[in-house]
């Protein structure tokens, strides 16, 4: 989601948009390259719990920045921003929904609910994600669907039939690394020489360390921790794999098959709107580590077919998910609500 925001910083249109960007918490690690495209970043410093402070502090930047569009990433930005908006007298208010929200407490989907009264706009990053944000009470006419994308050039092809397969993404439940933990183990018995590069960090890495472990494939595995760069953690890979239990749209897929990778991948989610089954990588039931090793198995045991995957991968990014594309959009979509609400207020 956060490099999302990169792009959205890189290619902007600068004769129509003059974008800010606010961080309810620190900076992160994106900051930089936001404020090195030439925007401004502000981060508020909040920690978690309810902060009443924060809607108002919100507002009066709204206000003095004299903002015509504020876009959220997320439920807790929308808590905050969406009445933030209202109370500035913000035009226009466009929530983008990244995740499934399969976690969320009652108490927080009832302020989901509350909160998603203040957008003009539901933009899912899946049909997935919408179906669910239709049924989560959210008027059809108010959602859309805006996939994900990234920039090609960025991505060169790298794939290595005998290069290490490879998987990117925060250490968190929902991308239920205990299968592909034991994935990995199935594969070991039967490929002595397999490699799996992981790369990525969060709450669950004690419990993937001491899994690791627990299998003895502590020689199969090569963790990288989290990284900035993750084109070199793709480099000469031979496969990507995403063993989640819920998706949105995700970006790494999508930097894998631009970097001309087939994919393994659980179908959670909006997966099988971005992996065609069968075309430009293989899909698997979730949470089945026997069907994620034979998988993987039949990619190593395959080496040509998997290169056809690849190129057909990066095709697929090329035609369907290139950021310019997901930003003009975003851009149409600003202009559009803004040009209606006009036309109401007059």
């Amino acid at each position: 989601m956060e490099r999302l925001l990169t792009e959205f910083a890189q290619h902007a249109d600068r004769t129509r948009f003059e974008p800010s960007f606010i961080s309810l918490t620190t900076r992160g690690p994106m900051a930089a390259s936001i404020e090195t495209a030439g925007w401004k970043v502000l981060a508020l410093g909040s920690s978690g719990g309810i902060k009443p402070s924060l809607l108002f502090a919100l507002a009066r930047l709204f206000r003095e920045q004299d903002i015509q569009v504020v876009h959220t990433h997320n439920t807790r930005p929308l808590l905050y921003a969406g009445p933030a908006a209202r109370l500035a007298r913000v035009p226009v208010v466009v929530h983008t929904r990244h995740g499934q929200r399969c976690n969320a407490t009652p108490r927080q989907t009832r302020l989901f609910r509350l909160a998603a009264r203040t957008a003009d706009r539901f933009v899912c990053v899946s049909h997935d994600s919408m179906r669910l944000t239709i049924a989560e009470g959210i008027e059809a006419a108010r959602t859309m669907t805006i996939w994900n994308g990234v920039d090609p050039r960025r991505w060169s092809p790298c794939h290595d039939p005998a290069g290490p397969a490879v998987f990117v993404g925060r250490l968190s439940v929902e991308k239920d690394l205990p299968t592909l933990v034991k994935a990995a183990a199935l594969i070991a018995q039967r490929r002595p020489g397999f490699q799996l590069r992981i790369a990525g960090d969060g709450p669950c890495r004690g419990l993937m360390l001491s899994q690791i472990r627990q299998h003895h494939i502590e020689s199969h595995i090569d963790w990288r921790g989290e990284v900035a760069d993750v084109a070199s953690v793709l480099n000469g890979a031979s496969m990507f794999i995403l063993p989640s239990r819920s998706e949105g749209l995700p970006v790494t897929v999508l930097e894998a098959m631009a970097s001309g990778l087939p994919v393994v991948a659980t179908d959670a989610g909006g997966v099988r709107e971005v992996v065609a089954d069968g075309r430009t990588g293989l899909l698997v039931p979730c949470s089945d580590p026997e069907r994620m090793a034979e998988a993987v198995l039949s990619l190593l045991d395959h080496p040509v077919g998997g290169s056809q995957l690849g190129s057909e991968a990066r095709r697929r990014v090329e035609e369907h998910f290139d950021v310019r594309t997901m930003v003009a959009h975003y851009e149409a979509l600003y202009e559009n609500l803004l040009r209606s609400k006009q036309v109401m207020a007059a």
